[in-house]
């Protein structure tokens, strides 16, 4: 019988001796929606998701995926049938060609798909491994992992190293197993893919959960970085408009405004009073967002929440 959430964390702690991974990390993921799971380079995302698949075992807290304890043996082997996973950094046996490993994984979980996924994302099958692109190691990634048609599925950086059609084909294919009632946990730093994709995320920071947001939510507060080169000096808070989150001025004395609407008329008007020497715009990417979004959160539960005592974090092998 399916559950309601595929994935549910609560309080979830892992300290690597003195060093955070994840503290205190509290969220859940409904049966049948697409989940990402964002955060820069270091923040915890790869600690929180080797928890999730049962191999780290958490300092304190909990987790369960398909309604099976990670920390019960048993439970979550048989759970882990119906779970499919992409690493962040793809480790494939080289010697071997793509075909006698899908045979081995098939043979631990299942290939009733096999084929149909071949056939939307082909690699040279009789080749080895070793002498694969990382593209191809990824479409190779990708197909063992939904070969056996899981429940759930967990990715860490499932398009890295594609190209942009390998990349629209991933999306297109995530949305139509979503329509067919698979979960799809991922973990990304590129915000595009959250847009795209996403029903809700959760962001974390330095191993701590900074914020849950509905998808839109995170879109309203994304937007486009304007960066000006003015002949004047005026005050950062002269150049508001309406859709300015933020305005400020740089180090190298460029003007940074955080823009999220798409109405430039007011920019316009602000802009028409100074002489532009140069300007630039970008979309904003997660790290701003962060930044500009987030910083302050993470401040108040940096300050709030002390590392546990020694003792707390230690193995009994430790104490011992």
């Amino acid at each position: 019988m399916a559950v309601e959430n595929a994935i549910a964390v609560e309080n979830l702690t892992k300290y690597y001796g003195d060093v955070r991974g994840v503290e205190d990390l509290t969220f859940a993921v409904k049966t049948g929606e697409i989940f990402g799971f964002l955060g820069p380079n270091g923040a915890g995302k790869s600690t929180a998701i080797r928890v999730l698949l049962g191999l780290l075992k958490p300092t304190r807290g909990t987790a369960r995926i398909l309604g099976s304890d990670v920390t019960d043996r048993h439970a979550a082997i048989a759970a882990r049938t119906n779970v499919g996973y992409i690493p962040g950094d793809v480790g494939l046996y080289g010697d071997a060609t793509g075909e006698r490993l899908l045979d081995y994984f098939g043979s631990l979980s299942g290939d009733e798909r096999r084929e149909e996924l071949l056939d939307r994302f082909p690699i040279p099958r009789n080749r080895k491994v070793k002498a694969y692109s990382r593209g191809n190691k990824q479409k190779l990634a990708l197909i063992q992992a939904f070969m056996h048609d899981p429940n759930l599925v967990v990715m860490d950086e499932p398009t890295a190293g594609l190209d942009p059609l390998a990349q629209n084909a991933v999306y297109e294919f995530l949305e139509a197993e979503q329509r067919r009632g698979v979960t799809v946990f991922f973990s990304t730093h590129i915000l595009s893919e959250v847009r795209k994709l996403c029903d809700r995320v959760c962001i974390i920071r330095d191993g701590r959960r900074v914020a849950l947001e509905q998808i839109d939510t995170l879109v309203e507060k994304s937007g486009k970085i304007i960066r000006l080169d003015l002949a004047e000096s005026p005050a950062p808070d002269d150049l508001i408009f309406e859709g300015v989150a933020s305005a400020s001025r740089d180090s190298d004395d460029y003007y940074r405004l955080v823009v999220t609407g798409n109405d430039f008329e007011g920019m316009v008007d602000v802009l028409d009073q100074y002489t532009i020497r140069d300007m630039e715009i970008r979309e904003t990417s997660l790290e701003d967002v962060f930044i500009e979004f987030y910083a302050e959160d993470v401040d108040r539960e940096m300050q709030r929440i002390e590392p546990p005592p020694e003792e707390d974090w230690k193995t009994e092998g430790e104490r011992a």
